[in-house]
């Protein structure tokens, strides 16, 4: 395989832009289909949509990985076949790390653009993660077709709010229900597409009336592409002729240095426009012989080398998504460097171990095809080998490690438990899947509550999660809120002075122990000190251990409403002992009776867990999002704008959070986001206080 003919690309959006349809577009083109079907509509859904959850719900919850070829046909303008890597991305938030992975090792980007919608809170994110991978892109403003439709709106929202230098490269004939087809501003020719599916695509003549406006951008094109080069500002202010050679070198060049992004304009929908961007990529995104990929050596992480996208080079490749089938692991890998054979050892270089790659296949959606071997620039899964995402494979140990990927932490916890005791087994199963599959999906188990509690990146995500439980584990999950774990603390010193005694046949339990209870005011960050100033043998030395434990052992239960003890010093002065009855477990007993006591007596409050929450959103929003804050009970700490987006940070208590990421999409109208770590806890007010004793006392 030529690999100077070979695109590795991603197509990546908001939810709702049109992904699915452009790629199943793109599969129907390019012969690898024979009819498509729609997202959203009767039929088997769309081919990329593979999963069950997915053609119900309409979205894309999984990336999906295809291979096509382009070139060499009646409708394009590219003279040599192609070689297409293709993965289409997930748009909503909750599944950015499907985007995060795919952009991790591809070459090349489309980024897809509602032609109403314009750019949004999603294309923001995927714009950041396409620059965090050093990704070029191309610009695809889809849905020309509907009501609104407006280009050149979408492209000053571009430069506004992607700070991006995007040029449209063809200007739409018509929009909304009169969209026809487009102007190809480099040739200066009107494509229009034809036959049942616009699978015909006729030049002709620029409409009279379009003429004036397509050679002012045109102009403007031009002038764009002359600040990336000296020759073509040459021809440009000498008013000579550029040669369309020179101008799609240019936009090669300025691509992928991502400087420029080209925008062009269609409507998957209605079958038009595709097959010009398809000619796009072969054109302008890099081959793998064009991309720079540095490995770290493994000796000295700081030290790093280009990797070479030769086959004959030693074998380097990145697992970079993991799938648990029926068949076992699936691992979809890009293969940098070098070149695997199937049956062959390789080592993953994190481990050490090494894995013989048992079946190599190249995968369209679910659909699968057994290959014998794969070279530099292939993206293939491999099946049987046990590893985690971001995990680097070479031919031997201790060759070089690549970058891993980005992975956000979870910002939504929920807690699940199995209906019946039988469904325990097949939901751990399913939650150790899970996890491994998705760095975003986290699962633990808390002690003090004894829930088991899955976090995701939004509610959509734990929402999916626990229906795929119910489907492919047939497990009946009953989910709810987590309890938050509140803390008590005393509020005041008291001074104890304790006897245990208890008289049974033989020796019977004696134990007195003096000293103080007193609070530490450290937030709830250190739970228990414990000193002893007992002088002259009061008490004897064995017995002051148990005094100890038995205090340690008693902070799990407070008593307001049994939550665990925070904040609390113990100062042991004095006491006294019997010669017979005293014993270690005599003072253990005291201790603890004693612990009861006097925290009772210490006016002890509770203390609620305070998150630090990063919130960015539109400037616009800003005086609603930090009114709802306040409502939380929330501080503001500080806030600050940038480039038209507010960056507020805040103290809010954890249980006034639940469904925080749902209210604050409504909000901001899907375009605030945040992040969430717990910074120390705090005295609840007492209302709050009183409401939480009550419910704990009721459940109890």
């Amino acid at each position: 395989m030529d690999l100077a003919k070979v695109r590795n690309i991603g197509i990546s959006a908001h939810i709702d832009s049109g992904k699915t349809t452009l790629s199943e577009r793109i599969l129907f083109y390019t012969g690898k289909i024979h009819k498509f079907e729609e997202v959203k509509g009767g039929g088997d859904g769309a081919t990329m949509d593979h999963m069950e959850l997915e053609q119900e719900r309409g979205i894309t919850i999984t990336s999906a990985a295809t291979s096509v070829t382009w070139g060499a046909n009646p409708a394009s303008k590219i003279p040599d076949t192609h070689h297409i890597n293709l993965i289409d991305t997930p748009g909503h938030v909750d599944f950015t790390i499907e985007v995060e992975r795919s952009l991790r090792v591809l070459d090349g980007a489309v980024l897809v653009l509602c032609a109403v919608g314009g750019v949004q809170s999603q294309s923001l994110t995927v714009d950041r993660q396409m620059r965090r991978y050093n990704v070029p892109r191309l610009a695809f403003i889809n849905k020309m077709d509907r009501t609104g439709a407006n280009a050149k709106k979408v492209v000053a929202m571009m430069h506004e709010k992607l700070n991006t230098d995007a040029v449209l490269m063809q200007l739409p004939i018509g929009a909304g229900e009169t969209y026809a087809g487009s102007v190809d501003l480099i040739t200066m020719k009107a494509l229009r597409f034809m036959g049942d599916r616009g699978e015909k695509v006729v030049e002709e003549e620029i409409p009279a009336d379009m003429i004036d406006e397509c050679q002012e951008y045109r102009h403007k094109m031009l002038e764009s592409l002359s600040m990336y080069n000296d020759e073509m500002m040459e021809l440009l202010l000498s008013e000579e002729e550029i040669p369309e050679d020179l101008i799609h070198k240019v936009v090669k060049d300025a691509v992928q240095n991502q400087g420029l992004t080209p925008v062009f304009v269609g409507s998957a929908f209605k079958d038009k426009a595709v097959q010009p961007l398809l000619d796009a990529v072969c054109r302008y995104l890099p081959s793998p012989l064009e991309r720079e990929i540095k490995a770290r050596k493994f000796d000295n992480e700081a030290e790093r080398f280009p990797l070479k996208a030769d086959p004959k080079e030693p074998f380097v490749g990145m697992a970079f998504k993991i799938v648990e089938d029926t068949y076992g692991q699936l691992t979809f890998m890009r293969i940098y460097q070098g070149r695997i054979e199937k049956g062959e050892m390789y080592t993953n270089q994190r481990t050490g171990r090494k894995e013989r790659f048992s079946r190599i296949v190249r995968m369209h959606a679910d659909a699968r095809e057994e290959i014998d071997f794969a070279e530099a620039g292939d993206i293939v899964a491999i099946m049987g080998i046990d590893c985690a995402s971001g995990e680097t494979y070479s031919n031997d140990r201790g060759y070089c490690s690549l970058e891993s990927m980005f992975v956000p932490e979870p910002v939504i916890k929920m807690s699940v438990n199995p209906a019946s005791r039988a469904d325990a087994d097949k939901m751990g199963k399913a939650l150790q899947r899970f996890r491994k599959e998705d760095p975003t999906f986290q699962v633990y188990n808390d002690e003090e509550t004894s829930e088991t509690i899955i976090c995701g990146m939004g509610e959509l995500h734990l929402d999916i999660y626990i229906e795929r439980m119910r489907r492919e584990y047939k497990v009946e999950v009953q989910a709810g809120a987590p309890k938050v774990s509140y803390r008590e603390a005393p509020t005041q010193v008291v001074e104890f002075d304790y006897k245990h005694k208890k008289q049974t046949g033989g020796s019977g339990q004696y134990a007195h122990i003096k000293g103080e209870l007193s609070p530490i005011d450290t937030e709830g960050e250190t739970t228990f000190e414990f000193e002893e100033h007992v002088v002259g043998g009061r008490i004897p030395k064995q017995f002051i251990p148990p005094v100890e434990k038995g205090m340690r052992d008693s902070v799990g239960k407070g008593p307001l409403a049994e939550y665990p003890v925070v904040g609390v010093r113990i100062d042991l002065r004095d006491g006294s002992y019997h010669d017979v009855d005293s014993s270690e477990r005599a003072f253990y007993i005291c201790a603890q009776g004693c612990f009861r006591e006097s925290m009772a007596a210490a006016k002890p409050v509770l203390l609620e867990p305070i998150m630090k929450v990063e919130l960015e959103c539109p400037e616009s929003y800003q005086g609603d999002v930090v009114g709802d804050v306040i409502r939380r009970r929330g501080l503001i700490v500080s806030t600050d704008s940038r480039d038209a987006i507010s960056y507020v940070i805040a103290e809010v208590p954890l249980a006034e959070t639940f469904g925080y990421a749902t209210d604050l999409r409504s909000m901001t109208k899907g375009q605030g986001t945040f992040t969430m770590e717990l910074l120390t806890y705090r005295k609840c007010p007492s209302n709050v206080q009183e409401e939480i004793i009550i419910k704990r006392k009721k459940k109890d």
